[in-house]
């Protein structure tokens, strides 16, 4: 089976002999599949009438589990945008009633963001949307591929994730 990355390889083979164009057989793919996703993750989101940045904030909520809060600082590092990005993306969620503003009771000047109980249950049903939309992308691997191309990929992003600052 050919795609369209087997037609840019060879184009690129043709047209620059002299280059080791390998890299892009697999990069060119991940690129490509990153596109979809993209596309199945918002569409996924826009079903429970959400946008990917107030999904990746509610998920965060919703994996710290019971109580559904974490301050503000955490939030940054789980979903990597600037403390003023972060303000205004509390400031929207809590005027759609998804997360509450709530007083730190360990720090007299913090806050804590917590996710309501609406909040929750559309974090829940777009993860399920999203986990849907991602196996039907998935569905021509066997288990033991998906296995297989998981560990491979953790292999590439791993060092990306790990440095420090």
């Amino acid at each position: 089976m050919e795609d369209e990355v087997d037609r840019l390889v060879a184009a690129w083979r043709r047209e620059r002999p002299d280059l080791d164009v390998e890299p892009l057989e697999v990069l060119s793919r991940v690129s490509r599949l990153a596109r979809h996703l993209d596309r199945a993750r918002r569409l996924a989101f826009a079903e429970h009438q959400l946008e990917p940045w107030e999904f990746d904030v509610l998920t965060a909520l919703r994996r710290a589990g019971t109580p559904y809060q974490l301050s503000p600082g955490q939030l940054l590092t789980q979903t990597l945008v600037t403390s003023g990005t972060m303000t205004n993306r509390i400031d929207r969620l809590t005027k759609k009633s998804l997360v509450e503003r709530l007083p730190d009771p360990s720090d007299r000047r913090g806050v804590l963001v917590r996710l309501t109980d609406e909040g929750r249950d559309r974090a829940d049903q777009a993860l399920a949307g999203l986990l849907d939309q991602e196996r039907a992308i998935l569905a021509e691997l066997s288990r033991t591929q998906r296995g297989e191309l998981a560990g491979l990929l953790r292999q590439l992003t791993a060092p990306f994730d790990n440095i420090p600052g």
